[in-house]
């Protein structure tokens, strides 16, 4: 789709959305366009701003963020320190892991990762110490 401001021979300025140039190019050379002001079928396009918006900002590297500004975000940040430098990261495999070494078929360390909520509501039912952690990890597996 493309949207085209317009105008009439009367001087009437007016946007109309058409499936792509050739589209506006047929309906103006047939005389289908008509001005909804005062019903002019000699419509050309008119000079228009583009609409273009800002790029996306680019995240904060992480020596970039801000310091925590309250106690609760400067837990959670000695938190997240904590836990990524005493625990294994094991990404989407958190489940599967957490299951084996509840189940005595892996030795017991501290990890953290991903599940989804079915596997997590499933260890929980099963009796599985697990819990959410406030942060999102750093680190990520390929």
């Amino acid at each position: 789709m493309i949207r085209y401001t317009l105008k009439c021979p009367e001087g009437h300025r007016f946007e109309s959305w058409f499936h792509n140039a050739a589209a506006y190019e047929a309906l103006a050379a047939a005389g289908q366009l008509r001005c909804p002001d005062c019903g002019a079928d000699r419509i050309e396009k008119s000079l228009m701003t583009p609409d273009v918006r800002p790029a996306r900002a680019r995240p904060p590297a992480p020596t970039e963020q801000l310091a925590p500004q309250t106690e609760r975000e400067k837990a959670i940040a000695a938190l997240k320190r904590k836990v990524e430098a005493e625990a294994d990261y094991v990404g989407p495999r958190f489940a599967r892991e957490a299951r084996a070494m509840h189940d005595g078929t892996a030795p017991e360390r501290p990890i953290y990762g991903e599940a989804k909520p079915e596997e997590a509501i499933a260890l929980i039912e099963d009796g599985v110490p697990v819990a959410p952690l406030p942060f999102t990890p750093t680190r990520k597996i390929n």
